[in-house]
């Protein structure tokens, strides 16, 4: 053990170093440039080495594959305020102010698939699976972004293993005996789902199609807009979880009807369907996820029983706890239930960066000037300590 620590100590000076060796020196210089808030010039050739001028994610292809492509601000703002980037990701895009993703064979892979797709036939589920760090959850903000632009009602869950580890509030849920209630995540939830998809819902006025009575005194009619429907909701935070359920009810059976078609992205989907939750019912007993109200309606959308839909669902170590983190394949991941739901489903492996990628991610950020060109070699030195991990990637060359 003494060994282990002193080999893990001496690990982390070198990455420590490599760290100090890699970050651009000129600091002020750089600190003067990101307070200007605009991008520096770039030529033509450096353009088609690492960028790609095409934005729109539905035209992207081979060509543009390991490039960096441009959101812009307000396309990021509508689709992503409420999540799905990764932490440090934002925090890249603050420093440089920008949002840049890079263009990657499993994201064209997956968007040729959609592209294709006969949406007359029953929703499609496509599984992303690979190892930590690997840019799961990137492919599929990518793959967000091609939804939003072409007129998808988006139901998009950032990050599943949060409403079954760290919940903002638990409670016993009133009309289920035996289940538990997470009305703040729920109502967080349907301010993230107006944020996405208010100007798509005003555009094609998609009503109800039943009443919904909460309470001897409130209701919601039939015919009401959805929106109303989601505003109720929010406004009334004890009636999250049952408005979330109605929501999406509604919206499969008005994707089957023709009257939108709908993209399902929930992120560490294989949550569902972990052994146990960490949360507490009222013996002390740890929850099961089938247990925790917010759970069926994400399971009923990911069905093969509506249509005009497409399902893109991660399946992570991460999303697990301790004990069940041996394997990143979906049939570990999943186990027999969650497997049994998907199947059959679409896998796209997402692997680390290939060398074309490697040096791209490098090239922009040495045109951010977040990283000089010393000492010579360093890209090798950055190739062996991550493995072409993307994340492993990032954190050697994050801020000190």
């Amino acid at each position: 053990m003494k060994m282990f620590r002193k080999q893990l100590g001496s690990l982390s000076r070198i990455s420590t170093q490599l760290q100090r060796n890699v970050i651009a020196s000129g600091a002020a210089s750089r600190t003067a440039e990101m307070s200007t808030n605009v991008a520096p010039a770039l030529d033509a050739a450096a353009l088609d080495e690492f960028r790609t001028a095409v934005a729109n994610p539905g035209e992207h292809s081979t060509l543009q594959s390991a490039k960096f492509y441009t959101i812009p601000v307000e396309q990021k703002k509508q689709i992503f305020t409420g999540g799905g980037l990764p932490k440090q990701y934002e925090q890249q895009i603050k420093t440089f102010t920008e949002t840049c993703l890079m263009v990657r064979s499993p994201a064209l892979e997956l968007l040729q698939y959609i592209k294709n797709a006969d949406l007359s036939k029953p929703a499609v589920r496509y599984v992303l699976y690979g190892e930590n760090g690997v840019g799961k959850t990137l492919t599929m903000a990518h793959v967000l972004h091609y939804g939003a632009l072409n007129d998808f009602v988006l139901v998009h869950v950032p990050w599943a293993p949060n409403w079954m580890k760290r919940p903002k509030e638990a409670s016993n849920a009133s009309g289920q005996e035996g289940f538990i209630d997470l009305p703040f995540d729920a109502a967080a939830w349907l301010v993230h789902f107006k944020n996405q998809n208010a100007q798509l819902l005003q555009k094609l006025q998609l009503k109800t199609s039943k009443e919904y009575v909460w309470s001897k005194r409130e209701s919601t009619p039939a015919g009401a807009s959805l929106i109303e429907l989601v505003e109720h909701g929010i406004a009334r935070i004890k009636y999250a979880s049952e408005t979330t359920a109605a929501l999406i009810a509604e919206l499969k059976q008005l994707a089957t009807n023709n009257q939108c078609k709908i993209m399902v992205a929930i992120d560490g989907f294989n949550a569902f369907f972990h052994p146990i939750t960490r949360i507490f019912s009222d013996n002390k007993q740890r929850v099961s996820p089938d247990r925790i109200t917010l759970t069926q309606p994400f399971l009923d959308i990911t069905n093969y029983d509506w249509t005009n839909g497409v399902c893109i669902l991660s399946v992570d170590k991460i999303a697990m706890t301790e004990g069940y983190m041996d394997s990143y394949m979906p049939r570990y991941l999943l186990g027999k239930e969650g497997f049994e739901h998907l199947d059959p489903f679409v896998p796209i492996h997402v692997k680390n960066y290939t060398e074309k990628e490697f040096m791209s991610y490098i090239s922009y950020y040495l045109d951010r000037h977040w990283i000089s060109k010393t000492p010579p070699g360093f890209e090798k030195q950055l190739k062996f300590m991550s493995n072409m991990n993307p994340y492993t990637l990032m954190q050697l060359v994050r801020g000190l």
